[in-house]
């Protein structure tokens, strides 16, 4: 009777779609589940990541969850994830990709899971790096490390979403630092964001990453545009 008064006048709604959730569904309803863009680029060997960061990048493996569309139903995700404080959306998602990649051999022997971090005075506007659950679940599912105090944001920078490409890549040169030097040898690192578009981040985190010595570097994003 409680859980039936509370739904009255705080309705749980898919963070997809906006339509009512059954009792069974929990964040995303059934049907935008099956909805969804899934690239399957993990199951499938897809050299899609690799080639968005060739001749800039060297990764071992690349995967991305979903293909992002404008006003589509993962923007949605993504952006109630981003900037309305839903979490819980990171939770589900890295749940969902970690229990893929679990069962594929090449992400089997990732050591550590890295978020992309977020400048200090972003994350204490926002509260959270929205990655952070979304990492710590694939982490959980490959029985690996999750830190996000080796790799730190040096730079506070404003939004990438309106850049081109040329000054996206240039505003992401040295806006990354390694916290904890070496402390990363002879890992395989998984590190994972929550969008990648023209990789320019991605490029600049591997690259700081590589200053220490025999690293492996595998990618893991919620959604690639």
């Amino acid at each position: 009777m409680l859980k039936s008064v509370v739904n009255l006048f705080f309705p749980k709604v898919c963070f997809a779609c906006n339509n009512l959730l059954n009792d069974n569904e929990q964040d995303i309803c059934i049907d935008c589940r099956h909805d969804l863009p899934v690239t399957n680029f993990h199951f499938d060997d897809s050299e899609a990541i690799k080639k968005v960061l060739y001749g800039r990048a060297k990764i071992e493996n690349g995967t991305a969850l979903f293909r992002f569309e404008k006003q589509g139903k993962v923007q949605k995700l993504v952006h109630n994830l981003k900037y309305r404080g839903q979490e819980n959306i990171g939770f589900f998602l890295g749940n969902w990709l970690g229990g893929e990649l679990k069962t594929i051999e090449a992400y089997n022997d990732i050591d550590i899971v890295i978020p992309v971090p977020l400048h200090q005075k972003k994350l204490k506007k926002r509260g959270y790096n929205q990655v952070t659950k979304f990492g710590r679940q694939i982490a959980t599912a490959l029985n690996a490390e999750y830190k996000d105090d080796v790799l730190i944001k040096v730079t506070n920078t404003k939004s990438q979403t309106i850049k081109s490409r040329f000054s996206r890549w240039d505003s992401s040169n040295e806006l990354f630092a390694i916290n904890k030097p070496n402390s990363l040898k002879n890992k395989h690192i998984l590190l994972v964001d929550d969008l990648i578009t023209t990789g320019a981040t991605m490029e600049a985190c591997i690259a700081v990453l590589n200053k220490d010595q025999n690293l492996k570097i595998s990618i893991a994003t919620i959604a690639i545009a």
